[in-house]
C-alpha cells in the first residue's frame, strides 16, 4: 500500500446516503485521488469501510480515524482480515483517541497508553493488523513518537504545513506523514468565513485542537477570534491555484500524501463539483 499525491477527507462518504456515497466514491477513483478517508463519530464505521470498498477498484480506503473508545480491538482486526481478504490490502486503519468533551471526561483517561493498549490487542489479535497498515492521529510529540515505534505514520489533522514539519521532524525519515488540509472553494472573503468560522469554532471547542494550535504559536486572541491569521492558515480558500499551493507547501514540509476536505454552505451536500475541480488542478 503506496500513498502520495492527493486524497479525500469526507464526512459526506461516511454519514451521506449509502447510494450517493458509493457512487461518488466510484468517482473519486476514476479521478485518480490516492485514498479516500472517512470519519469515525459513532457508527458502523467498519460497515462503511467495506462499502466504499466494495465501490472502488484501486483507491486506499482509510478511517481518519477509527475512534478506538468505541471499538473492540478483536473485533477490528477480524474485520481488517475479510475486508483485506475481499478487496486486497487497500484499507489504512488510522486510530485515534477522540477528544474528552466527546467521550467523557470519566472515560477518556490516559490517551496514549490508552492507544498503546488498543495496539497491543490489535497485534495479538488472531489475525493482526500489521503495522504497516495503520497510522495514528497524532498532533503533540509524544503521540508523534507513538506513531513512529507503533504504526506506519501519522494522520494530523486541522493543522498548518509548519506543524507538518515538526511532525515530519518528529517522525523521521521513512514513515507515512498524511496530514488533511481543509478547502473552501470561494474567491468570495465573506462567503469563505460564512462557511468556515464556525465550522472552525466546534473544533476550537476541543482541547486537543486547541492546544495543539497554540504549541504552533497562535495565541488565545486568535482561537477566540478566529483572527483572519488563524483563518488562513487553516484553510485554503479561493480558486484551485490555492488549493494547489497549500497543499504543495505540505508536501514541501514532508507530507508523503495530503487529504483534502472540501467545506460547502450546506454540510450534508457531497461537494463532487469541488472534487472534480480539485482533481483535475492536483492531478490532471
Amino acid at each position: 500500500m503506496e500513498l502520495s499525491g492527493v486524497g479525500v477527507w469526507s464526512s459526506q462518504l461516511r454519514y451521506g446516503d449509502p447510494a450517493e456515497s458509493a457512487d461518488a466514491a466510484a468517482e473519486l477513483d476514476e479521478l485518480g485521488f490516492d485514498a479516500l478517508w472517512i470519519p469515525d463519530v459513532g457508527g458502523p464505521v467498519l460497515d462503511a469501510v467495506e462499502s466504499l470498498l466494495a465501490a472502488t477498484k484501486r483507491t486506499v480506503i482509510a478511517t481518519g480515524i477509527l475512534n478506538l473508545w468505541m471499538h473492540d480491538p478483536a473485533e477490528v482486526a477480524a474485520s481488517y482480515a475479510q475486508s483485506t481478504a475481499a478487496h486486497g490490502e487497500r484499507f489504512l486503519l488510522g486510530i485515534g483517541v477522540s477528544h474528552a468533551p466527546l467521550i467523557g471526561s470519566d472515560r477518556y483517561r490516559k490517551p496514549l497508553a490508552a492507544t498503546a493498549s488498543f495496539l497491543d490487542a490489535l497485534d495479538a489479535a488472531e489475525q493482526p493488523v500489521p503495522a504497516e497498515n495503520r497510522v495514528l492521529a497524532a498532533l503533540g510529540p509524544k503521540m508523534l513518537t507513538l506513531a513512529a515505534s507503533r504504526a506506519r505514520g501519522a494522520h494530523p489533522y486541522l493543522v498548518t504545513p509548519e506543524h507538518t514539519a515538526a511532525a515530519r521532524s518528529a517522525l523521521g525519515d521513512g514513515l507515512l506523514l498524511l496530514p488533511e488540509q481543509t478547502v473552501i472553494l470561494s474567491d468570495d472573503p465573506d462567503e469563505a468565513h460564512a462557511i468556515g468560522t464556525d465550522w472552525l469554532r466546534s473544533y476550537l471547542a476541543l482541547p486537543n485542537y486547541a492546544n495543539n494550535l497554540l504549541r504552533s504559536g497562535f495565541t488565545p486572541h486568535d482561537l477566540a477570534q478566529v483572527s483572519d491569521r488563524l483563518f488562513d492558515a487553516i484553510f485554503a480558500w479561493g480558486d484551485e491555484e490555492a488549493v494547489v499551493r497549500r497543499i504543495a507547501e505540505h508536501r514541501a514540509a514532508g507530507a508523503d500524501h495530503v487529504c483534502v476536505q472540501v467545506l460547502l454552505a450546506d454540510p450534508q451536500e457531497f461537494p463532487r463539483e469541488q472534487w472534480r475541480r480539485i482533481a483535475a488542478a492536483c492531478i490532471g
